[in-house]
């Protein structure tokens, strides 16, 4: 059977844990915060891509084929 002492004991280690799983949980929600800070940074300049490209697309003319720079390029003879 635990004696006093020994509860006493396995209290304390227990509160140590407990202090140390504390701050391990505010740096990790500490860190959680600034990467989603991060992503949300980096979707509204994904947005802000988009929408640039969207208002560029919407300035070229109708007739214009979509072609690729290659075959849109004159060919050149040495």
């Amino acid at each position: 059977m635990a004696t006093f002492d020994d509860l006493s004991e396995r209290v304390e280690r227990l509160l140590l844990r407990f202090d140390e799983l504390q701050r391990t949980n505010h740096l990790l929600a500490e860190r959680l915060q600034v990467a989603e800070a991060e992503r949300d940074a980096i979707k509204a300049r994904l947005l802000e891509a988009r929408n640039r490209v969207d208002a560029l697309m919407a300035r070229l003319p109708d007739d214009v084929p979509l072609t690729s720079p290659q075959a849109a390029a004159p060919e050149e003879h040495a």
